[in-house]
């Protein structure tokens, strides 16, 4: 026998499945036409969707207005932590012109500006700031498992961009 609790997750499965396919092209094409990186639209959707279903599960109704909002203020969390990221990279301009950067330095610093914001983000909070995993997550938002993932990618990239040479990355 069906139980309550069951239909009523599996109802509210259906719900979110619902509002998923009818509206994620669309949040995902206003995120991108106002942040220009694909790449950034398609992790803040996500991050979107995630907290919608989270909010589904506490028994809060969700609708298209309510999307569009959320979407609307990670952006806001996304140009603000943008803005710190230069503003970092700014520094470490500062700290290697005082001092002669050699071409291995460099080349570290070319291949985060062509990493994708949040893998540059998880980087730097790994090596640059010295976080923990548990201490990133409650930057990021998440755990600390889920920071291990997202570093894990992130290393990935970090080698793959690292190995193309500049020119190459340019042609992609």
């Amino acid at each position: 026998m069906e139980t309550l609790k069951t239909r009523t997750d599996r109802d509210r499965a259906a719900r979110f499945t619902a509002l998923y396919v009818r509206e994620h092209a669309r949040v995902c094409a206003y995120v991108h036409r106002r942040s220009g990186d694909r790449g950034a639209a398609e992790e803040l959707t996500a991050e979107v969707f995630r907290t919608a279903w989270e909010r589904m599960t506490a028994g809060q109704d969700i609708g298209t207005g309510w999307l569009f909002v959320t979407a609307r203020n990670l952006l806001s969390n996304h140009y603000r932590s943008m803005a710190r990221l230069t503003e970092i990279h700014r520094t470490i301009a500062d700290t290697m012109g005082s001092a002669p950067a050699s071409s291995q330095d460099n080349a570290v610093l070319d291949a985060l500006d062509r990493l994708p914001p949040a893998h540059r983000e998880i980087l730097l909070l790994s090596y640059w700031d010295g976080l923990s995993a548990a201490e990133a997550g409650e930057v990021l938002g998440c755990s600390a498992s889920a920071v291990w993932v997202r570093l894990h990618r992130a290393r990935k990239a970090f080698r793959a961009v690292y190995d193309l040479p500049q020119e190459a990355v340019r042609c992609v």
